[in-house]
């Protein structure tokens, strides 16, 4: 294909790309899957992987970003059920969230349309510094148990950061927001890194399912390409919710520390190096 949009509703042809780059995207989607279940993050990875591997074209982006929702909704539901059967997680609560963060990730893409996203990444940079910095310093940070129901003003406050606020963040710029929901989780709900995991994966399904029936009303979703790399990112899901479950808060810890300076990384080199 040449990359222009499908009418809406019609279904995008599998795209001519090698075998090799089908191997390789598909190792991508599992690496991604394994991330993004620990801590969040996937897309830092399966993303540009789609970026590199699909056809150029003036809808490229389009194309790899649909593409990524429908492999990405896959691990996430997976990592979410493999949680949610071993850890205590409060599914009205995170529902709650991600519906709100449903709503704010629909009216940040309204506002992404009509203007440039660049004058924000800085700030997101330092922001993500500081969260870096605050979690060096306090080792005890998502490591206890949460003690005692979730009160409805913690409950409201999760609802306007980690959704509204996260969501609309997810609508206008997008990385690392499944990063974000854990510390946010974390911090306002009182969670140990885990169970924030747990609660940021059923979040994530809300988000991913409403920003891929956008994408599927489009045409711009290369359908067997993405069933075939949502196996691969199913897997890793499920085996990383099961290690987070396994090596606990503290190894989750050193993800996330990981994950953040990443992305740092990543952004100040688009910024100011591309």
């Amino acid at each position: 294909m040449d990359g222009t949009p499908t009418s809406p509703h019609k279904v995008a042809i599998m795209p001519d790309i090698s075998l090799t780059m089908v191997v390789v995207l598909c190792l991508a989607a599992l690496a991604a899957g394994w991330i993004d279940a620990v801590v969040g993050g996937g897309g830092l990875l399966l993303l540009p992987a789609l970026l590199l591997g699909l056809p150029n074209g003036a809808s490229a982006a389009q194309y790899a970003l649909g593409t990524n929702k429908a492999v990405a909704i896959v691990g996430t539901t997976g990592a979410a059920v493999t949680y949610a059967r071993r850890t205590p997680v409060d599914v009205r609560i995170a529902v709650r969230i991600g519906l709100a963060a449903l709503a704010g990730s629909t009216a940040g893409a309204f506002v992404a349309a009509g203007m440039s996203t660049d004058i924000l990444k800085p700030v997101v940079m330092v922001v993500l510094l500081a969260v870096g910095a605050f979690v060096i310093l306090r080792p005890s940070f998502g490591t206890a148990p949460a003690t005692g129901p979730v009160s409805a003003r913690r409950v409201l406050a999760a609802i306007g950061l980690a959704g509204v606020g996260i969501g609309f963040y997810d609508g206008l710029i997008g990385p690392g927001t499944g990063t974000f929901l854990v510390l946010t989780l974390t911090a306002v709900l009182h969670l140990d890194l885990v169970t924030a995991s747990a609660t940021a994966k059923i979040v994530n399904c809300c988000t991913n399912a409403g920003a891929l029936a956008t994408f599927a009303w489009k045409g711009t979703v290369y359908w067997q390409l993405a069933a075939l790399m949502a196996v691969f990112n199913l897997v890793g899901g499920t085996v990383g919710a099961r290690t987070a479950l396994k090596k606990g808060s503290g190894f989750v810890r050193v993800v996330l520390l990981t994950v953040v300076f990443t992305l740092v990384t990543k952004m100040a080199y688009e910024q100011w190096l591309a």
